[in-house]
């Protein structure tokens, strides 16, 4: 019994790498999408949400089959229960990326206010964390869980940056501003995908300690 829920175990981490990889390929179509000023490729990362939310369906699935089918002890408790909370944060980034790219096909007619380079690196930025947070769960890392909750505070001063140019420009002519805000909207767009993807190395922890930020007792222990 215990070898089968193993082999479940196994396919529910490949799973989250194959969601994973779904997610991070939505984000990057869409900032290259917004950079390109490329519809098609905005499009594409739309329609990527699709199979983003199919996946967390399965992952879904899957996991109700481990806790129904098997009688799984807490440790393994803990990594289920974390792991439906995982595919929940990975879902909503996927729902991020495509509304970047719905942001990108809008402005995909005129020509940006300023050169867009540090959206690009807030993109860069929570791809790794995104990419890394899946990695900690599946090698059971806890050192690369807490490298990717302090990749957040990178992507927030990214943030800050953007938020601060913009504001300057909008200083200077009054006349982008309608641009400005849906480029400081991308970028809070990255800054929340940040977040969920400290939420998802947050559930890691868990996952292996037992414990989490936002709980006061240990948890399934």
């Amino acid at each position: 019994m215990r070898s089968r829920f193993d082999i479940q175990l196994e396919q529910l981490n490949t799973e989250l790498i194959r969601m994973g990889a779904l997610v991070e390929a939505s984000i990057s179509s869409a900032v290259k999408a917004l950079i390109q000023q490329d519809k098609d490729k905005a499009k594409e990362a739309i329609l990527a949400d699709q199979e983003v939310d199919q996946k967390e369906k399965e992952i879904e699935n899957l996991c109700l089959k481990l806790l129904l089918q098997q009688q799984p002890v807490a440790r393994d408790l803990r990594l289920i229960s974390s792991a439906l909370k995982m595919i929940t944060d990975m879902e909503r980034i996927g729902d991020q990326a495509a509304d970047i790219s719905e942001i990108a096909i809008y402005l995909s007619d005129e020509p940006f206010i300023k050169k867009l380079e540090t959206i690009p690196q807030m993109a860069e930025e929570t791809i790794k964390m995104v990419s890394l947070s899946i990695d900690a769960f599946v090698k059971r890392d806890l050192d690369l869980a807490d490298r990717v909750i302090e990749m957040d505070d990178i992507v927030d001063d990214l943030f800050m940056t953007v938020k601060k140019d913009l504001i300057e420009l909008i200083h200077e002519n009054k006349d982008t501003g309608e641009q400005a805000l849906d480029l400081l909207m991308v970028a809070k767009y990255f800054e929340r995908i940040g977040d969920h993807a400290t939420n998802i190395a947050e559930w890691v922890r868990f996952s292996i300690t037992g414990e989490h930020k936002n709980e006061k007792d240990n948890l399934l222990r």
